[in-house]
């Protein structure tokens, strides 16, 4: 079907999946209300696909990576097929500092499934996110890789940049550049892999951006976010630091799906606009429960957990349950099961334990 429409009004982008429509000159031999609706259609319909970034991404590539993806792209599909998965769907990234573990989640429907977890072979510098250029510490934080921070020219065999510093480190003074997740398994201030673990992960996110995806987050956590690990590391001065980022942890944990991660008053904030899909509040009842731990002492020693049956118990030799209660000027553990003073447990967050053993 032919529009007769004067001069230039009809343009399209042959590089670009939207189609651009200036303000038409109908001619007099059209009805106008033959073309409206069809332009107005065609107008929602590009936008849409604007915004949902479902247009192919200009994902760079080498010889090396090209080569990874074809020789790695035929199992990972098959490894994904028997977790009921698809290759080339959108990615999400986690990584855990004391664990050294980088997860690789995997959309299917509208939640993320976890499909695959690397062991990170090297990362520099202490628990706690940058501070500045050449401090040799690795961050912490809420990021995002989008396909130009790909490189797979790179000198450490393939990486991408997490995009520090982020909104949050620039509202703080951050400084510094160039943090990467790559290979060679070496690192000043970046995650390092083996290699073969980064041309794994390098492509199913090539993957994932050539089939849409504009961009992918990477939430980077000391360790995981457990009120236990935080009571582990109360003597820390990074703890109300760690409690905000444990914020956008327990949103993942309940809801297996990235939050919008802003920045307010110089805290992370976590938004998510699916309310019809999802409901309300979705944390499952196990995360509820990860307030409630067992534990062996006031501050466990660095290391594995104590096995349930280390634990000390009680006269009816059942655990000592302990629940974390947070409130506005301190969080503590007091113990669950009534007993005399010398038998409860207190750990505080952010403040050490008085000798006598009694509350903060």
């Amino acid at each position: 079907m032919w529009l007769l429409l004067h001069h230039s009004t009809f343009r399209f982008n042959p590089n670009s999946p939207i189609l651009i429509i200036m303000p038409p000159v109908i001619s007099p031999v059209m009805r106008p209300g033959k073309l409206v609706l069809p332009l107005f259609v065609g107008c929602i319909f590009s936008l849409w696909l604007a915004v949902s970034g479902y247009a192919e991404a200009n994902v760079p590539r080498s010889e090396i990576s090209k080569a990874a993806f074809q020789r790695l792209a035929p199992e990972l599909k098959n490894e994904m097929q028997k977790k009921n998965l698809v290759m080339g769907q959108p990615v999400f990234l986690r990584i855990f500092k004391e664990e050294s573990q980088l997860e690789v989640w995997v959309k299917r429907d509208v939640t993320y499934e976890l499909f695959k977890t690397y062991d990170i072979c090297k990362f520099s510098g202490e628990l706690g996110p940058k501070l500045k250029e050449g401090d040799k510490q690795s961050p912490e934080g809420f990021y995002t890789v989008s396909a130009s921070a790909l490189n797979p020219w790179s000198d450490y065999h393939l990486s991408f940049n997490l995009g520090y510093p982020n909104e949050y480190d620039r509202l703080h003074n951050h400084t510094g550049g160039a943090l990467m997740v790559h290979g060679k398994c070496e690192s000043v201030g970046c995650f390092a892999m083996e290699d073969f673990p980064i041309e794994e992960i390098y492509t199913i996110v090539d993957a994932a951006m050539s089939n849409g995806q504009d961009q992918l987050s990477v939430h980077i956590f000391p360790f995981r976010m457990t009120w236990a690990n935080l009571a582990k590391n109360a003597d820390s001065p990074w703890i109300p630091f760690w409690e905000n980022l444990k914020q956008g942890y327990d949103f993942f944990q309940g809801h297996h799906n990235p939050p919008m991660v802003t920045v307010a008053e110089k805290q992370y904030v976590f938004q998510d606009f699916r309310p019809f899909i999802f409901g309300g509040d979705l944390i499952p009842s196990q995360v509820q429960e990860e307030k409630r731990l067992v534990v062996a002492d006031v501050k466990p020693s660095k290391g594995k957990e104590a096995a349930p049956s280390e634990m000390k118990t009680t006269k009816e030799k059942e655990p000592v349950v302990v629940e974390i209660k947070p409130s506005n000027e301190k969080k503590y553990i007091t113990a669950g099961v009534k007993k005399s003073g010398a038998d409860r447990k207190y750990a505080a967050i952010g403040k050490k334990p008085s000798r006598n053993g009694s509350a903060l």
